[in-house]
């Protein structure tokens, strides 16, 4: 018994395939340059530390209030300044996610970003 394939249009439609393809990588790669360029910031303590991150996740800025030091309690300045810096990189992760999701359309590319 033979099984016919439906003509789907052959090389035509795998050329335009490959064209998109293209495309798409080509606009990750840029949004990927742009989103690494961005700066990223998030406070805790109610503002008594900032933090501003670059999109490599990399520190551009630490800013701690006077209010936030003190001597007797240097656990509680670290506490915040890791919030902070966490934060910061979460924001940074969820704009990527968010943006590239719009390109790719929600395809699941592993190892992109």
């Amino acid at each position: 018994m033979k099984v016919r394939i439906p003509n789907s249009g052959g090389a035509g439609n795998m050329n335009q395939m490959l064209k998109q393809a293209q495309k798409m990588q080509e606009d990750m790669a840029n949004l990927q340059t742009d989103l690494e360029q961005r700066e990223y910031t998030a406070s805790s303590g109610g503002g008594l530390v900032t933090v501003t991150v670059d999109g490599k996740h990399l520190i551009k800025s630490i800013s701690i209030k006077p209010d936030a030091v003190d001597p007797d309690d240097a656990e509680m300045l670290e506490d915040l300044v890791t919030v902070a810096v966490n934060e910061a990189i979460n924001n940074a992760i969820k704009a990527a996610e968010e943006e590239m999701g719009a390109i790719t359309g929600g395809l699941n590319l592993p190892g992109m970003f």
